[in-house]
């Protein structure tokens, strides 16, 4: 038990502190780097931002979602999502990087309160557990396809790493349905909005 709980600690540690790692090639790494003013650096940084730390609230919840699962076929899916949000992790930071901006402050934060809401959902039961993370993957993916239509055109580097990003999520959604996710209740789908519709506020400023 003592264990277990290092290690989910270290995870922790590692998620909001230490450099994410990617199996896969970053997208569009080999497209040469766009043309881009101040504001529009700025404006590109800020969404790569509140892309990663929406990252960081993923490998938040599905690790709170993992340990609260009963059926090991659907821990295995939870940490196989894991590993690909991991990607995104580190295609976002990297971006951040190349646009001179900086990560969330906040990451601590995010973390800790999007733990809390995995294990609670997990708290329900499995299939629950499924409906929350199908439902939580397609507002991330509402929040993709809103940013390919505000990021700068010319700038195709980051376009290339949403693009792709925004595919993974539509597959985790779907694997999760496969799986016998519930669907959820339209006060809860409305609850997760407003949540998030605040954590990106905060996010593209701080």
């Amino acid at each position: 038990m003592i264990d277990q709980a290092v290690i989910e600690f270290d995870k922790a540690l590692r998620t909001v502190f230490a450099p994410a790692r990617s199996v896969r090639p970053v997208p569009g790494e080999a497209l040469p780097e766009a043309e881009l003013d101040d504001a529009e650096r700025r404006h590109a940084a800020a969404l790569m931002r509140i892309n990663h730390v929406g990252e960081i609230c993923a490998q938040a919840l599905y690790q709170g979602q993992a340990l609260m699962s009963r059926d090991p076929s659907i821990r295995d899916a939870l940490k196989q999502a894991s590993h690909e949000e991991t990607e995104h992790l580190a295609w976002t930071e990297r971006r951040i990087g190349e646009l001179g901006g900086r990560k969330s402050l906040l990451n601590p934060l995010w973390y800790g309160g999007a733990l809390a809401i995995g294990l609670l959902a997990g708290r329900f039961g499995d299939r629950w557990n499924l409906g929350f993370l199908a439902e939580t993957e397609r507002q991330v993916e509402n929040h993709l396809k809103g940013h390919l239509e505000t990021l700068p055109a010319q700038d195709h580097k980051s376009r290339a790493i949403v693009e792709q990003m925004k595919i993974d999520e539509v597959e985790h959604a779907d694997t999760a349905v496969g799986l016998g996710a519930h669907e959820l209740p339209a006060p809860i789908k409305g609850a997760m909005k407003l949540a998030s519709k605040v954590m990106t506020t905060l996010t593209y400023r701080i």
